[in-house]
């Protein structure tokens, strides 16, 4: 009886090892972007996946939703209501999403699932994104969030490729 209370203590201490260590091994460091738009103040959280040599464009089909990041859902919370695009997205904490419509033609979407569970009644607001592509590239995922001229501009990069959009502070 104690041999067997030992095997299964024991078992149970190396099964959370593993678990611990597979967590980690295939954990992405997060990311924050923080700024104050109007009267708000606005959080973006966010995993850093890295790029190893992968085609980005390869990764991500028209029509699909991309989750911006990797790991935990990547986030936007506000200590004040937003206006996205005319579209008012109340106060609190609300998960983004990028929506890739075709080629070269990308969205913002502000949802209430994650990119795993999606579907068109989840989404709070949508605006254009714009795409830019770079000659350098970025390794790992960055968003920047900064205010320019009364305006929210969140900035994603990634690979050579570089999104924005903008929103603003609800009045």
């Amino acid at each position: 009886m104690l041999n067997s209370k030992r095997f299964s203590v024991t078992s149970a201490v190396g099964v959370l090892a593993l678990l611990a260590a597979n967590g980690i091994a295939h954990g992405n460091e997060r990311g924050t972007a923080k700024a104050v738009i109007g009267s708000a103040t606005v959080t973006i959280d966010y995993g850093r996946p890295m790029l190893k040599g992968r085609d980005l464009m390869k990764m991500i089909q028209p029509g699909e939703v991309w989750r911006i990041g990797s790991d935990a859902p990547t986030t936007i919370e506000s200590d004040a209501d937003l206006d996205f695009g005319g579209t008012r997205v109340p106060k609190g904490k609300h998960i983004l999403l990028a929506h890739c419509i075709g080629p070269g033609k990308w969205s913002l979407v502000v949802s209430s699932k994650p990119a795993s569970q999606f579907d068109p009644g989840a989404k709070v607001a949508e605006v254009p994104m714009e795409l830019q592509e770079s000659k350098d590239s970025v390794e790992e995922v960055t968003i920047q969030l900064s205010a320019r001229g009364g305006q929210g501009v969140i900035g994603i990069a990634w690979g050579t490729m570089r999104l924005t959009a903008s929103f603003s502070a609800a009045k």
